[in-house]
């Protein structure tokens, strides 16, 4: 699409005021019309390149075709031209809102449609994907994935309130403002009960913030190291050995879980390694067997008789 101004035709007799004008002869010498070869003399005619033509024979061979009603545009009538296209004066007018043309600027489009500026732009332009109203030339918009919204139409789909430069997240085809999609989406923390807005933990299916996802006694992010859990709290493994975990009656190292073995066996109030609950005179495994103890050591029922 172009714009630019019109031109008038200047195929006109140079003598004459305004856009086509014709002479009368008052000339002595006989001036016939090029095609008819009727007398001229005393009568209206054109110059068509630069040869004497009578106004009928104008309008029947030479006269241009108005692009917009289809009619010749005739001796008498104003002609305004356009590249290699013509238009009656009365016909030049705004495809869209029919305002005429002659002495304003125009867009002329692909598809032969001529139009004013205002409704060039608008024809032209692209629509807010909110109103659906043509955004038009120097209006603030926002633009995302390949669609355009008047600024004040692109508003988060809960509070309803511009975002215009704000960061803002998606759910389906929706926006949201920060806020907003932290409180209706973000799941919330298991410990500090806070919303999560950024890379999380999961644990148990319990979502945790990585700076609370620590060891309860000295605080080191859990995150993707050695950990035990221990009445809803966790534990680095140094910090669950010295502070949490029970020393076994035979070796008097901490019962972790971790390194070897993992099965423990239970007596009263003692614990010990499955590895450690041994015969203190034969070295014998008392898992799953009968056993005596004698004060702080355990015997098989063999050395308890012996003692």
């Amino acid at each position: 699409m172009t714009e630019a101004p019109i031109k008038h035709s200047a195929d006109v007799s140079d003598s004459a005021p305004g856009p086509r004008s014709y002479l009368s002869s008052t000339m002595a010498d006989r001036i016939d019309c090029f095609y008819c070869r009727d007398n001229l003399q005393g009568k209206k005619y054109v110059k068509k390149d630069e040869k004497p033509v009578c106004v009928r024979c104008f309008e029947k061979l030479c006269a241009n075709t108005c692009a917009e009603c289809r009619r010749p545009i005739g001796a008498d009538a104003k002609e305004l031209t356009h590249k290699n296209r013509h238009w009656h004066e009365d016909c030049f007018r705004c495809a869209k809102c029919y305002k005429p043309l002659a002495n304003e600027s125009f867009a002329a489009r692909d598809d032969g449609k001529v139009m004013c500026g205002k409704c060039g732009a608008r024809e032209d332009s692209n629509r807010c994907q909110g109103c659906y109203k043509v955004i038009m030339p120097g209006e603030k918009n926002v633009e995302y994935k390949h669609k355009v919204w008047h600024e004040q139409c692109f508003t988060c789909f809960e509070c309803k309130q511009p975002i215009s430069s704000q960061s803002f997240l998606t759910k389906g085809d929706d926006f949201y403002c920060s806020s907003c999609h932290e409180k209706k989406f973000a799941k919330n923390c298991a410990r500090c009960k806070e919303p999560i807005t950024s890379s999380g933990i999961n644990y148990q299916d319990k979502p945790y913030h990585s700076e609370c996802f620590a060891c309860n006694t000295c605080k080191k992010p859990l995150a993707g190291a050695r950990f035990t859990a221990h009445e809803d709290e966790f534990y680095c493994v140094d910090c669950y050995k010295t502070s949490v975990a029970k020393k076994c009656a035979g070796c008097q190292n901490a019962i972790t879980g971790f390194g070897r073995g993992t099965n423990v066996v239970n007596y009263e109030d003692k614990t010990w390694h499955e590895y450690c609950f041994n015969c203190k005179k034969c070295s014998l495994s008392l898992a799953s067997k009968r056993f005596v103890i004698n004060g702080e050591n355990i015997y098989c029922t063999d050395c308890a008789k012996k003692l």
